[in-house]
């Protein structure tokens, strides 16, 4: 009795090859992703400044992080920002997938329209906002130019308002990406379903509270996760369209971790902020991931 042919040398190259090509990507991924995440972390437990210092001063870092009046106000930045930008896309995103859900003459050529903001930077979209809302050359501008002299709309100078102009440009961007994720759940439900419940007397309202929204919860789960996101690194949108400002009003972490890192030296506070980012990200992602994995177990 003879045992089983060994592989020839192509059979091995063939099985090896896949491995051989990724190899390069994933170790460079596991360097300049992991790895720096670890130094970031590294570097919150000590005392440095301009240049990375290795002496160990513990939680020093992160104490003087919550003593400082910029954190804690990019704290109740991101707070405000992240709890309505979350809500309104998840609103307008799921009123403009069913409105396309219709079957409408147009769609064709409504859902580039309402995708096409995603499609720009965050950068080109906070410029735009702050040509837009600048008093002195946009909307105010245009609107006394054409008669009406009373109205006024100062958001974007007001220390009290200009957070909320970062939510309607960053709404502005995202709500047509949530649209095309809710409107692709939308078109996966059976409809066998829907025409049972109408059989049955089921308004239209019911129809959309007790059966339709309900079965879109993964699609719901996905917007909330890259929403959520996309709210914790937005520090190109808030330098492009108000530059923190006016004073600090505008801080979010993301710009104070920069700021502090790179602009006042304080290297250590800077990476203990970046660190508190990412375990927000995680404490996010993570439950996400796990629900995920179970549910496909």
């Amino acid at each position: 009795m003879t045992g089983s042919p060994q592989p020839d040398f192509r059979t091995r190259l063939q099985d090896w090859l896949p491995k051989l090509v990724l190899a390069p990507s994933f170790a460079v991924t596991i360097f300049f992703v992991y790895g720096f995440i670890l130094f970031t972390v590294i570097l919150s437990f000590t005392g440095s400044k301009m240049l990375p210092l290795w002496k160990f001063v513990g939680l020093s870092n992160y104490s003087k992080l919550w003593a400082l009046e910029n954190w804690n106000t990019a704290i109740v930045n991101i707070g405000i920002f992240a709890g309505l930008y979350i809500t309104i896309c998840m609103g307008v995103g799921l009123m403009l997938a069913i409105f396309l859900d219709q079957k409408i003459r147009g769609e064709g050529m409504l859902r580039p329209i309402y995708l096409y903001p995603m499609a720009l930077s965050f950068i080109v979209t906070g410029t735009a906002w702050k040509w837009f809302l600048d008093p002195g050359i946009g909307l105010e501008h245009i609107l006394q130019s054409w008669g009406w002299t009373s109205f006024h709309f100062t958001w974007i100078k007001d220390g009290d308002f200009a957070i909320y102009c970062i939510v309607i440009a960053a709404v502005w961007q995202t709500s047509g990406f949530v649209m095309s994720m809710f409107l692709a759940g939308l078109r996966g439900i059976d409809n066998e379903i829907l025409k049972a419940a109408q059989i049955d007397g089921a308004s239209t309202p019911q129809l959309y509270r007790r059966i339709v929204i309900p079965l879109l919860r993964p699609a719901f789960m996905s917007a909330f996760v890259i929403l959520a996101h996309l709210s914790v690194k937005s520090y190109d949108l808030v330098i492009a369209l108000t530059g923190g400002g006016p004073g600090r009003d505008t801080e979010l972490p993301a710009t104070f971790m920069y700021s502090y890192t790179f602009t006042r030296n304080q290297m250590g506070v800077g990476a203990s902020s970046a660190v508190i980012m990412l375990m927000t990200v995680a404490a996010i992602m993570v439950p996400y991931i796990y629900a995920e994995l179970k549910e496909k177990a």
